[in-house]
């Protein structure tokens, strides 16, 4: 569900919000905002935690977790999984 910040149903950034939220971080509410709340970083230096930012409009956001691994809320009425992080195309890697 588009807008959706849980623990029920989650949009995509509304899982990064809210899982940097349970770590005592805060995120702003957008994959656009979150594409500049921290620092850029290149794709080979993802560490886990780290945001993918992707397509050319910055509309989808994941979370790195390690060996070339995502996790993410893909579309709405989807459940939260695990997909490679080349999935789609990427525009940005952040570190918040």
């Amino acid at each position: 569900m588009w807008g959706a910040t849980g623990p029920r149903a989650f949009d995509c950034s509304g899982l990064m919000q809210y899982a940097y939220g349970r770590a005592g971080v805060a995120l702003p509410r957008t994959s656009q905002e979150q594409m500049n709340a921290g620092r850029r970083i290149p794709l080979d230096q993802a560490r886990p935690g780290d945001l993918v930012i992707y397509r050319g409009d910055a509309s989808h956001v994941a979370m790195y977790v390690g060996g070339g691994r995502v996790i993410h809320a893909p579309y709405p009425g989807a459940r939260v999984r695990y997909d490679p992080v080349g999935m789609m195309p990427i525009t940005a890697v952040t570190r918040p």
